[in-house]
């Protein structure tokens, strides 16, 4: 299982630090400003346990200590930041619901168009954006698609909402495979390791989506259909696809295609005989193409 890394950075407030984790401590946000609230909390119960902790707040992956003015946060603050590592990696828990009544994971798998691709579906949210890896080394803020790719039949790795398409390479087959990357997924999540840094990705990958903001009338339409009618049924097929541009001139519509579809023998004609049929049905003399890139 991934250890807990503990480090610790200021806040707004002088008296106040907060303690941060590679790793999910708790689903919701909890206020403690005595140790008489913490009885169900044996992390936030050694917390207190230091004389100079006036409270605590608990948040996701953060924990925020408020000290009382009897010392300096440069006094204690690195070996605080170690004792609660400490106890993590040791085995201690945040919660006792942690141990009662561990949430369990299930993941399916799922064919889609794309012989090559299989879709794992997750039983709950696993991440807030779109990404897409064509190779390990881009892997180094995901540790989830990092381990994925240690198996040697893993060509690419996409993640969106509650699901995980994989791409195999050509020589490969899903029927022998398909098990142990299931089982892989399932325990990865369950035992709460880190999936993906998205603070550090959202900038990069960001960068895919166009600004409806910034172009044109036209352009806020494609991307209004692809968004409320295309979007569904490609993500269903274990796939993305995003608005790149519209030309005025040429009327042409240039998509990105992502997971399952990228590459897809199949794609080129959902294009032809869906997408594009349905732009040139809703934005009658606006459309003449549907150019697909692949991702």
């Amino acid at each position: 299982m991934e250890k807990h890394i503990i480090k610790f950075k200021e806040t707004s407030r002088e008296e106040e630090l907060e303690f941060y984790s590679n790793k999910f401590l708790s689903d919701k946000r909890i206020v403690f400003e005595k140790i008489e609230e913490a009885k169900d909390f044996p992390l936030i119960q050694q917390i207190f346990y230091l004389p100079f902790v006036k409270n605590v707040i608990l948040n996701k992956r953060s924990i925020y200590i408020e000290k009382l003015n009897i010392l300096n946060w440069e006094e204690v603050q690195n070996e605080l930041c170690k004792q609660i590592q400490d106890f993590l990696n040791d085995g201690g828990s945040v919660s006792n619901s942690d141990v009662k009544n561990p949430s369990p994971t299930t993941v399916y798998a799922e064919s889609t168009p794309n012989p090559n691709v299989m879709k794992f579906v997750v039983n709950k949210k696993i991440v807030d954006d779109v990404y897409e890896f064509k190779n390990a080394n881009e892997t180094e803020n995901a540790p989830l698609a990092q381990s994925l790719f240690s198996f040697p039949f893993v060509k690419e790795v996409f993640l969106d909402f509650n699901f995980i398409s994989i791409t195999q390479d050509s020589n490969s087959n899903w029927d022998e495979n398909v098990m142990d990357v299931r089982e892989f997924i399932r325990t990865f999540i369950q035992d709460r390791n880190t999936l993906i840094h998205e603070e550090l990705f959202k900038e990069n990958f960001n960068q895919i989506e166009v600004n409806p903001e910034n172009v044109d009338d036209v352009s806020k339409q494609i991307i209004e259909i692809i968004e409320q009618h295309v979007k569904p049924a490609v993500a269903s097929d274990g796939g993305n696809i995003v608005f790149q541009s519209y030309d005025k001139e040429t009327k042409n519509v240039n998509v990105i295609l992502q997971g399952a579809c990228s590459g897809c023998p199949s794609s080129t004609v959902t294009l032809k005989n869906g997408i594009e049929n349905m732009l040139k049905q809703m934005l009658p003399g606006m459309i003449s193409d549907v150019n697909a890139i692949n991702g």
